[in-house]
């Protein structure tokens, strides 16, 4: 998987698809690195429209992720969530954590 990056306005929004598991940790990191460093971004909006698996490591990557957006002063929200990855974050309870729409 490699993640992508469409940027509208003020808010960046990284585009995932296929397995997110640890492989796709670096590129994923590099990813949101390039938004949370770009000043002009206010929002920041993880797409899981193609998502079609994400495992604990993915868990991980969302938690970390959260944490710098909060030091840099920007919202998160994780977008377009399908059946699958859906019921993983409510299983990890991650509606109490993040902005799911």
């Amino acid at each position: 998987m490699t993640p992508t990056v469409q940027i509208e306005g003020n808010v960046g929004r990284v585009i995932l698809s296929g397995q997110f598991d640890f492989s796709a940790h670096r590129e994923f990191r590099q990813v949101c690195e390039s938004i949370i460093a770009n000043p002009d971004i206010k929002e920041v909006l993880v797409d899981f429209q193609n998502v079609n698996y994400l495992d604990s490591s993915a868990l991980g990557m969302l938690l970390l992720l959260k944490e710098k957006i909060a030091a840099a002063s920007k919202t998160l929200a994780l977008v377009n969530c399908r059946d699958t990855v859906k019921q993983v974050l409510e299983i990890a309870c991650f509606g109490k954590i993040f902005t799911i729409r």
